[in-house]
C-alpha cells in the first residue's frame, strides 16, 4: 500500500483514516498501536478493527511496551514506542502491506500546543519550529496532512459523516501539561488572539526556516572540523558557529541534545585547550563527552556496561 494512516480509534485519527479510505479507494491500510497504558486500550483496539474491518482497510496491530522512565515524561515514553513500532513493521515486513509513508493526524491545534510547549522549556529553533508537515525518519516518511485544520473543523466533518470514535479519557486529564494548556490557556488566547492559530503557526514556519540555514551552515562547518570534529577547528569558528555545528554533531550523529549550560561549559572547555594535557570530561546530553587527542569524543556509558 502508498499510503498507511496511523489510527488510534479518536477523532483526528478515524477522521484522517477515512477521509484517505474515500480519496484512494484500497490504496490505503492502517496501524493501530496498543500502548496498554489503559484499562480501556483492549476496548480502544476492537474498535479499530470493526471499523477497519467496515470500512475494508486493512490493519496491522502493534502492542508496545511504553512504560516511562525515571525523568522521562509519559507523553514522550509512549511517543518513542509508537515511532520504534512504525520502524519496525517499515523494516521487518511484518506488516500485512509494505509501510513507506505513514500519515499521523495531528492538527493545527496540536501545532499551537507543540509550540506552546517549546516555548515553556525555553527552546531553540528546533523546539520552536513545532511539528513538521512531513519528514524522513529510518526510511519512513511521515506526513501531517491536517496540520493547517481546526481540530473543531475536523470533529465537525466526522459529525457530518455520521461516524463514531473512541475517546481516550486521558485527553482530559489535566495532569498533562498538554491537556491544561488546551483546557485553560487556549480558550484565553482566543480571545486575545482571535487569529493566534494562524499568527502562531507562521512564527513556527519562520523558526524551521532558520533552523534550516543553521542545518546548512553546520554541515558546512562539519567538513572544516571533522567527525568527530577536531579541537583546533572549533576554536577557529566564531561562538554561534561553534555551538550550532557542536549541537549539529551531537543531535545528528549521537541523537543527544546538550542543554544551554552544558554547551556553554562545553565551549569553555574548548577554548582552554591550548595544550596536549587538558582535558575534558563533561556530562552531554545523555552522556559524557571528553577529549581524545586532537578530537572531542561522546559516548554513553550506559551502553558500555
Amino acid at each position: 500500500m502508498p499510503l498507511t494512516v496511523a489510527y488510534s480509534g479518536g477523532a483526528d485519527s478515524t477522521a484522517l483514516l477515512l477521509a484517505c479510505a474515500q480519496k484512494w479507494p484500497n490504496q490505503v491500510a492502517a496501524v493501530h498501536i496498543n500502548h496498554g497504558l489503559q484499562a480501556a486500550a483492549n476496548d480502544f483496539e476492537v474498535h479499530c478493527q470493526q471499523f477497519c474491518s467496515a470500512l475494508g482497510v486493512p490493519l496491522t496491530v502493534m502492542r508496545v511496551q511504553a512504560r516511562h522512565q525515571a525523568g522521562q515524561s509519559p507523553e514522550d515514553a509512549a511517543r518513542r514506542a509508537r515511532y520504534k513500532a512504525f520502524e519496525a513493521l517499515a523494516h521487518t515486513g511484518q506488516a500485512q502491506t509494505a509501510i513507506k509513508t505513514i500519515a499521523i493526524a495531528q492538527h493545527a491545534d496540536d501545532q499551537t500546543e507543540t509550540l506552546l510547549l517549546a516555548l515553556g522549556r525555553g527552546s531553540g529553533l528546533p523546539g520552536l519550529s513545532a511539528m513538521p508537515a512531513q519528514w524522513l525518519r529510518c526510511g519512513v516518511h511521515y506526513q501531517r496532512p491536517l496540520l493547517q485544520v481546526r481540530g473543531a473543523d475536523v470533529r465537525a466533518w466526522l459529525a457530518a459523516q455520521g461516524v463514531g470514535f473512541v475517546d481516550d479519557p486521558s485527553n482530559a486529564d489535566v495532569r498533562f501539561t498538554r491537556n491544561r494548556l488546551r483546557a485553560h490557556l487556549l480558550p484565553v488566547l482566543a480571545q486575545c488572539f482571535p487569529h493566534f492559530h494562524d499568527t502562531f503557526a507562521r512564527s513556527a514556519a519562520h523558526a524551521a526556516q532558520a533552523q534550516a540555514l543553521l542545518h546548512e551552515v553546520a554541515e558546512q562547518d562539519l567538513l572544516l572540523t571533522g567527525v568527530p570534529p577536531k579541537i583546533k577547528a572549533l576554536q577557529g569558528l566564531s561562538t554561534q558557529r561553534q555551538a550550532n555545528v557542536l549541537r549539529h554533531w551531537l543531535r545528528h550523529a549521537h541523537a543527544t541534545v546538550p542543554s544551554s549550560a552544558q554547551m556553554h561549559e562545553l565551549q569553555r572547555q574548548v577554548a582552554a585547550c591550548s595544550t596536549r594535557g587538558h582535558q575534558i570530561h563533561l556530562k552531554i546530553g545523555a552522556g559524557m563527552l571528553q577529549r581524545n587527542e586532537t578530537v572531542l569524543h561522546w559516548y554513553n556509558p550506559a551502553v558500555l556496561t
